[in-house]
């Protein structure tokens, strides 16, 4: 898996492509068909933790400084993903006189979700930015710079709907997650101005408010007593995996009876043939089970010391992979088939931190 990032960089910039692929459905025959060829701010947080953990400093700090030139003077104009260059032109259109992959069309190049509308990538590059400078990568002033630009433009749209992690093409919503996220970027800020002994005690005030404030809300909105779990977005009622990152961005200890009751609820409904799926199945008919959700679980099972169960979870994982030890986004469970973009960074980046978690204390999103 380490191999497969390292193969996945583009050395003259430092950046990290998703995927090398375009158009491999997430679906057989089906038109979930996306371009992955971008590099993702998203997982900038993801990546800098394994490469980190397991020693590759250099290409860590080649990707923090790939994060900081791609957003360039104006950090509020961020995109949800760049050309590996830096460059933003990442324009959807299909390529109709394509067969596509087993008849599965449209073959895409550009992808539309690089436009959307995503809070979360706001806290993803601030916690990237703080988990670098814990682990020893100097915070150059324009790093400070950006840092700041990007908190101020979160204290104004952190309460706005919008596509979520799965960058959905429906309708905006009120993401749980997401809300999460525009947390984990204020209290990272929080804490790299104490670490460093900067920035306005003004803002810095009203940043500790509106920590509180966002604490509370999701406590509040994205919870349901009545279910005793987390859901997907306010007023809502569905799950969806992405709350197993709730923990591991030290949002709340997974001992929390609100977070064990999420862990088991996505066990009990989420689980297939051992694998995790991102939302019920009434609500994506015929998806594929998403294999960074899988490492997530082992993670949270392992934090709650279910270490035998995390293991078998991860194990599920292993399982999976092809001949050569590589993962695509997904695995169908039906067709007992690797599915989407191959091979894909997130799904190893996932991998990589769960095992390496096994081995003893390491450098933790959450701060640990």
């Amino acid at each position: 898996s380490l191999l497969t990032l390292q193969a996945l960089i583009h050395q003259p910039t430092g950046g990290l492509v998703a995927a090398p692929t375009t158009s491999l459905p997430e679906q057989p025959g089906g038109s979930l068909n996306w371009d992955y060829r971008y590099c993702w701010l998203r997982d900038s947080t993801f990546t800098l933790t394994a490469l980190l953990n397991a020693g590759y400093r250099e290409e860590a700090a080649a990707w923090r400084d790939w994060i900081l030139r791609a957003l360039g003077a104006e950090p509020s104009k961020m995109h949800v993903m760049y050309r590996v260059d830096g460059t933003r032109d990442v324009i959807e259109r299909s390529i109709d006189w394509l067969p596509g992959y087993r008849q599965s069309v449209p073959v895409r190049v550009g992808n539309v979700a690089a436009y959307q509308h995503q809070v979360d990538i706001y806290g993803e590059v601030i916690d990237a930015m703080e988990l670098a400078t814990r682990a020893g990568i100097v915070q150059t002033p324009h790093g400070m710079h950006v840092e700041r630009g990007i908190v101020e433009h979160l204290e104004r749209v952190w309460n706005t709907a919008g596509q979520g992690l799965w960058e959905s093409r429906t309708g905006p919503q009120h993401y749980t997650y997401s809300r999460v996220m525009a947390w984990v970027g204020v209290d990272r800020f929080l804490s790299s101005a104490a670490r460093h002994g900067h920035g306005d005690p003004q803002l810095l005030g009203r940043l500790r408010g509106l920590r509180a404030r966002i604490h509370d809300e999701v406590c509040r909105e994205g919870y349901d007593a009545r279910l005793s779990r987390f859901v997907q977005h306010y007023g809502g009622r569905e799950l969806d995996a992405s709350l197993l990152l709730l923990p591991l961005v030290g949002f709340l200890p997974v001992e929390d009876p609100r977070m064990a009751g999420t862990i088991r609820a996505i066990e009990r409904e989420l689980l297939q043939d051992g694998l995790v799926m991102r939302q019920p199945a009434s609500a994506q008919p015929g998806q594929s089970a998403f294999l960074a959700c899988t490492c997530w679980l082992a993670d949270c099972q392992r934090l709650q010391g279910r270490v035998a169960e995390a293991r078998e979870t991860l194990e599920r994982v292993l399982a999976v992979r092809n001949d050569l030890g590589l993962l695509a986004e997904e695995y169908s469970t039906g067709a007992r088939a690797l599915c989407g973009n191959f091979p894909q960074a997130f799904s190893h980046l996932a991998l990589i931190n769960a095992a390496l978690a096994f081995d003893g204390p390491m450098l933790q999103r959450g701060g640990g």
